[in-house]
């Protein structure tokens, strides 16, 4: 089987018509006709029903797009992988959400800097929840994720911080006063309803807390007295004067890793890897004072 067949039905199965499909695959309609019953010929099944009233695809053929999906994006993965291992000055591209620990990151590069042989690291910021897609995709090498909060099927990881976590309040409400705040305290403030994160179908839970897409975004309805948000406590560098860090005592702990896709690993990354091994027990330390109440 060839990539090119699943490109085609991709195409088919997203635009579900074979004449817009074409128009996508910029070719004629009758050979990507053709290929698609050549194609479900030697799979023997169906994988698309074709009537009066248009296409549709069949079981057989909802899963075969899933697939087809998986094995492009691993494709082109691995040719922008294989592309980046090929430069005449190797790189590895870290990606990391804008709101993280620019302490704890710029600590992590730097011990890594100071390794023999180390690469150049591009940094890649990105907003809520994109990691996982950057690596997949190949668009990044590694990246600095939190558990549990980000999706990690399909990824290895290694522990760097696990640690408490924090309110984020405006500097100008009664409970930023506090020296402590539990999870049933934050979680139920009629004027300053908690802000709601993407899931990991980039759906939003109900509530009637503002729907949050970017760090930017999140900083200016915190500022403006419209929300609260709990994060690990190394994320609170970011705030804003007109904002308040609280602990809230009984808060999940929050675990700071270094992701990479399942399987694949350079010797860039795996010095990388070490590096992490050799300075969380200092990062630990470090995080434990600077982030008390």
């Amino acid at each position: 089987m060839e990539t090119r067949e699943l490109r085609y039905f991709v195409a088919v199965a997203e635009e579900l018509h074979f004449g817009r499909a074409a128009e996508r695959l910029k070719m004629a309609q009758p050979p990507l006709s053709r290929a698609i019953r050549q194609l479900e010929r030697r799979l023997g099944v169906q994988l698309l029903n074709r009537d009066s009233r248009g296409v549709s695809l069949t079981a057989a053929g909802e899963t075969f797009l899933a697939e087809a999906r998986r094995a492009l994006d691993a494709v082109d993965a691995a040719v922008r992988r294989t592309r980046r291992a090929a430069m005449a000055k190797p790189t590895l591209v870290l990606t990391t959400k804008a709101g993280a620990s620019h302490q704890l990151l710029k600590e992590l590069l730097d011990a890594y800097a100071a390794r023999p042989g180390a690469v150049e690291i591009d940094v890649l910021l990105c907003e809520i929840g994109e990691q996982r897609q950057l690596l997949l995709s190949g668009r990044a090498d590694v990246a600095i994720m939190h558990a549990p909060f980000d999706l990690m099927t399909g990824l290895e990881s290694v522990e760097i911080l696990t640690e408490g976590q924090v309110a984020i309040l405006p500097a100008s409400h009664p409970l930023a006063k506090r020296s402590s705040l539990t999870m049933a305290e934050v979680s139920n403030v009629p004027d300053l309803p908690m802000a709601r994160w993407p899931r990991h179908d980039f759906t939003y839970p109900p509530g009637p807390g503002p729907e949050v897409r970017s760090q930017s975004q999140l900083a200016q309805l915190v500022a403006l007295g419209r929300t609260l948000l709990v994060i690990p406590a190394s994320s609170r560098a970011w705030q804003w004067p007109e904002h308040v860090a609280v602990p809230v005592t009984d808060a999940p702990l929050a675990t700071t890793l270094l992701a990479w896709p399942a399987g694949v690993q350079s010797p860039a990354l795996a010095d990388l890897v070490e590096t992490v091994k050799e300075i969380r027990e200092r990062l630990a330390k470090d995080f434990s004072s600077e982030n008390g109440p």
